[in-house]
């Protein structure tokens, strides 16, 4: 299992790299609606595809494992109903976030703003009829020349694949095939990019993942403390629960009954199912752990893992990117929207139905 990668196709010039938010003077209504994406158009990455069976095949499984042979086999009161309803209520919200995930549209910049082939060709302003405008490309410091069309809006750049003029903070993903609004990556999980408008749900997705996984661990290891203490000739109480007959006791005499196989047959196949259960839990647990992290790191910085990566080629050694801090909840609310903070944890939209504006800190 390998972590997320940015899958960003990079422009071979300066002038068509999409600048982070805090580096242009450009305040862009952004409408906050989410769009959401049909079977037909969502992507055809067979990596993608493969990884999303993956990641519903482990999640029935665990779901499986525990409410079969952990909750029943061990909880004998109401315990046992309190765990599974909360079980599969985690299983349920995580499977929401997922597909929110999936099927939310991350940001696909329209075609409102067409190049056109002269441009591509590299003809002079003066053939094309294209304005010049100077401005810092924020990463180095650098002034660079942005050939751009009166009727483009300042210090949007053009992607020489899409041929579209892309707002800053916007990057083209080569399986996609298209550029996306804060591109953060392109993640198989998904099999979508997470951008601006489907980030949240992927966070939320990797929270759920995590907390089921840690749910799962202390669950096993429970069960594992609880059969160690029981006696080896006592009938064990989550016999009855599988209806299967409690082995027999062996009083030692010539005609004693042979040891029950069945039973031994179900036990075994129990604690078979709780280590495929907990080496699961622990994989994906410290799987989606890291990314969380990165996630976090990302977002407390304003910058996205393409943005980290177009940063570390282009800013020197020790250099810094200026611009005021932003508060962390500032931030946050970016991300998961300005409703309150306890609802960032439901996978339901809680950002502005209308628009927001970019933030700029530098004027140039």
């Amino acid at each position: 299992m390998s972590t997320p990668t940015t899958d960003v196709e990079e422009d071979n010039t300066t002038t068509s790299t999409a600048m982070p938010s805090q580096y242009s003077s450009y305040n862009e209504p952004v409408i906050r609606s989410p769009k959401f994406l049909t079977l037909a158009s969502c992507s055809k990455d067979p990596c993608g595809i493969i990884c999303m069976f993956i990641t519903y095949s482990a999640v029935f499984y665990a779901d499986y494992v525990v409410t079969k042979w952990i909750v029943m086999t061990t909880f004998v009161s109401l315990w046992g109903t309190f765990h599974v309803v909360l079980f599969n209520i985690i299983v349920g919200l995580l499977l929401m976030a997922h597909l929110r995930a999936v099927f939310t549209d991350p940001g696909f910049v329209t075609a409102k703003y067409h190049g056109d082939d002269d441009y591509l060709r590299g003809v002079s302003s003066s053939q094309g009829g294209i304005e010049s405008t100077s401005y810092s490309d924020g990463l180095d410091g650098n002034h660079v020349e942005q050939q751009t069309p009166p009727t483009v809006p300042p210090h949007y750049t053009l992607c020489p694949r899409c041929n579209i003029y892309r707002p800053p903070r916007a990057h083209h993903c080569r399986i996609c095939k298209k550029c996306i609004r804060r591109m953060d990556h392109h993640c198989p999980w998904v099999n979508n990019c997470v951008g601006e408008a489907n980030q949240k749900y992927f966070i939320q997705f990797l929270f759920y993942v995590g907390l089921l996984s840690a749910y799962a661990i202390g669950l096993v290891l429970y069960t594992w403390v609880e059969s160690s203490q029981q006696q080896d000739n006592e009938p064990s109480r989550w016999h009855y629960k599988l209806g299967v007959p409690p082995p027999p006791v062996d009083t030692g005499s010539v005609g004693s009954a042979p040891i029950n196989n069945e039973s031994h047959i179900v036990k075994q196949t129990r604690i078979l199912h709780s280590v495929i259960l907990m080496l699961e839990s622990l994989l994906f647990g410290l799987f989606v752990l890291a990314i969380l992290i990165d996630q976090f790191s990302a977002i407390f910085t304003d910058e996205t893992i393409v943005e980290q990566h177009i940063t570390k080629k282009h800013v020197p050694r020790g250099g810094r990117r200026g611009g005021p801090k932003r508060s962390k909840m500032d931030l946050l609310r970016d991300v998961c929207g300005t409703g309150h903070f306890t609802v960032w944890i439901l996978p339901c939209h809680t950002r502005d139905e209308v628009v927001f504006e970019k933030r700029m800190n530098e004027v140039v």
